[in-house]
């Protein structure tokens, strides 16, 4: 009869129990890392993004803008207040010195315009179909139905002893 001795396995050598350790201790090092690096995202607010962009990364501030105007549905105002900025460059330096815009209204799709004298108050007025045209053009279809011309309101007069209660003078400053 044969007795079989059962293998005994060999004792791990100095080199084998050296190579345990390192793998022990980078096993620990990197869970340490791990550990460290989560604590640093929390402090700073949460995760931050990677090489590749996403929601959380900083926007130009054009596109931040631009954004908020989509978001919000402002398109319209926002192109109106730009025609009003851009007042001259439309109508031409000599009738911006006389008329300036007042407001829009986005309801209506009216643009208020202020005149300083009846005169150029009528010569808008007949520019007005072209100019309505030309901002359509410029803002899209639509954006613009009418212009309304307001005459100017002249200085109110305070002086003199006959005047009505509830007067403000001349409609007019004969310009």
């Amino acid at each position: 009869m044969s007795t079989e001795e059962p293998q005994k396995t060999p004792e791990p050598s100095g080199i084998d129990l050296a190579r345990v350790a390192l793998r022990a201790a980078k096993e620990q090092a990197r869970a340490r890392g791990d550990a460290a690096q989560q604590k640093k995202q929390a402090r700073r607010g949460g995760l931050r993004s990677g090489a590749r962009a996403d929601g959380r990364d900083p926007m130009a501030l054009g596109s931040a803008i631009n954004r908020l105007i989509s978001d919000r549905g402002w398109e319209a105002p926002a192109a109106v207040g730009g025609v009003m900025g851009r007042w001259p460059e439309i109508v031409g330096e000599n009738l911006a010195k006389h008329c300036v815009p007042q407001k829009y209204d986005e309801d209506e799709r009216v643009l208020v315009v202020q005149c300083d004298s009846t005169a150029w108050a009528t010569q808008l007025r007949h520019l007005a179909p072209a100019l309505v045209a030309r901002l359509n053009e410029d803002l899209g279809q639509g954006s613009v139905r009418m212009i309304k011309v307001l005459n100017p309101g002249g200085p109110p007069r305070r002086y003199g002893p006959l005047r009505a209660p509830g007067s403000t003078g001349p409609g007019d400053t004969y310009g």
